[in-house]
């Protein structure tokens, strides 16, 4: 008798551990799961989101972009790459394209200049800063209709307030939208108006974020002020300039109702930039598959773009 107790004892002890190791192994299996499962509910409208607005569309895009068809007939033709061969043996698409490269870059490079040079200004501790700060921002807020009408009347060489200054100095403003050669500046200064104030208001928090005692060890070391900007400002600026210049490249790649208001991409395509061209293809000749094409190559371009400036800043662009 008393040696049934002891196996049984010894059984009990044995099971114990087993019970107890299956337990913790189901109740870790259900919190993995129940982790899973709320990713899911937290993620899956957010891709559902992103498949209907963005991939699906994307879909139809790449598809329209081997047909021919003109938005209204219910049928298409399939044409294969034929919109693509157009659109790269085009002069009318090559010079769309230099001008996107144009608009862009004077866009980007006055963007940044101008905003690390306001942020600067506008990083002190001086009465009224708050109310600089916001005057430099304001432009940005505003839709690019509106500011393309505000700069149409004043840039009108007859009555805008560019013409009556320059009457004031004895000299006539030329007529910068209609000029085949100006208008490409204005449109890029109308632009920087826009955009400078989110550039500042960008920098200008990176400004604030760089340590003081960097200064002063570059004081220390005999570093005069520009001494200082190139090698403490600057370096730890790049990771904002990077960001800055990703967003800004992207933008000025999709620029249209700027451009619209101000030029409607004239003189003669003289503003005529790769997303107008897209506008014209689609809704003013009616050609959706030449359209198609063209916004796949904007794709590819931005996304080419993009993946060069991210490179680009993982060598040369410190985060510490």
């Amino acid at each position: 008798m008393a040696r049934s107790l002891k196996v049984l004892e010894q059984q009990r002890t044995v099971a114990t551990p087993v019970r107890s190791d299956e337990q913790a192994a189901a109740s870790r299996l259900r919190r993995i799961l129940g982790e899973r499962l709320l990713f899911v509910l937290f993620v899956a409208p957010n891709l559902l989101l992103l498949a209907v607005f963005t991939y699906w569309p994307l879909v139809v895009n790449v598809y329209l972009s081997f047909q021919q068809w003109d938005l209204i007939s219910p049928v298409k033709v399939f044409v294969g790459l034929e919109n693509y061969r157009f659109l790269l043996g085009d002069r009318d698409f090559h010079e769309v394209l230099r001008n996107t490269v144009v608009y862009t870059a004077g866009t980007v490079v006055g963007t940044l200049v101008l905003g690390l040079l306001f942020a600067l200004l506008l990083d002190q501790r001086l009465r009224g800063i708050a109310l600089a700060r916001s005057v430099v921002f304001a432009p940005y807020v505003l839709s690019g209709a509106a500011v393309g009408i505000f700069w149409v009347n004043m840039l009108n060489p007859r009555f805008g307030v560019v013409g009556q200054v320059a009457s004031w100095l004895g000299t006539v403003s030329p007529d910068w939208l209609n000029h085949p050669r100006l208008a490409m500046v204005a449109v890029i200064l109308v632009s920087i108006w826009k955009t400078v104030g989110f550039a500042t208001i960008v920098y200008l928090a990176g400004l604030q974020r760089i340590p003081q005692e960097l200064y002063e060890a570059a004081m220390v070391d005999g570093a005069g002020p520009l001494a200082r900007f190139r090698a403490v400002t600057l370096p730890q600026l790049g990771p904002t300039t990077l960001f800055l210049v990703v967003v800004s490249t992207i933008a000025s790649f999709q620029a249209f109702d700027l451009i619209k208001v101000l030029t409607n991409g004239g003189p003669v395509n003289a503003t005529t930039t790769l997303l107008f061209y897209i506008w014209e293809q689609g809704f003013v000749a009616f050609n959706a598959g030449r359209a198609a094409a063209a916004s796949v190559l904007l794709f590819v371009i931005l996304a080419i773009i993009s993946l060069l400036q991210v490179r680009i800043g993982e060598r040369r662009v410190s985060y510490d």
